[in-house]
């Protein structure tokens, strides 16, 4: 019998600095992804990048710090997170064009 293990953490990231055109949200989807995240990543209209986490908490911490990161050619200038409670409606992690 298997069961199915609910996301314990959840976070809203806002990632400020040069993070649009330089394959950000593709950097966050991949490590998300490894981390077997699930939630969402996209642009917003300022030039920041948004993201919804949900999984352990190690793994959510473990986000955080790859987005204070970011890939080759970003500039990080601010990571905002605000932590959330767990809305368990994600079933994988993609992006989000709205």
């Amino acid at each position: 019998m298997s069961e199915q293990v609910k996301a314990s953490t959840a976070v809203l990231v806002r990632i400020e600095g040069r993070v649009q055109g330089v394959g950000f949200r593709y950097f966050v989807y991949r490590n998300a992804k490894s981390k077997n995240l699930t939630g969402w990543v996209r642009n917003l209209d300022d030039g920041s990048v948004q993201a919804r986490f949900e999984g352990s908490k190690e793994d959510v911490d473990y986000i955080i710090k790859m987005c204070n990161q970011g890939p080759v050619g970003s500039s990080v200038k601010d990571v905002q997170v605000e932590v959330t409670q767990p809305e368990g409606k994600y079933t994988d992690f993609n992006f989000r064009y709205e």
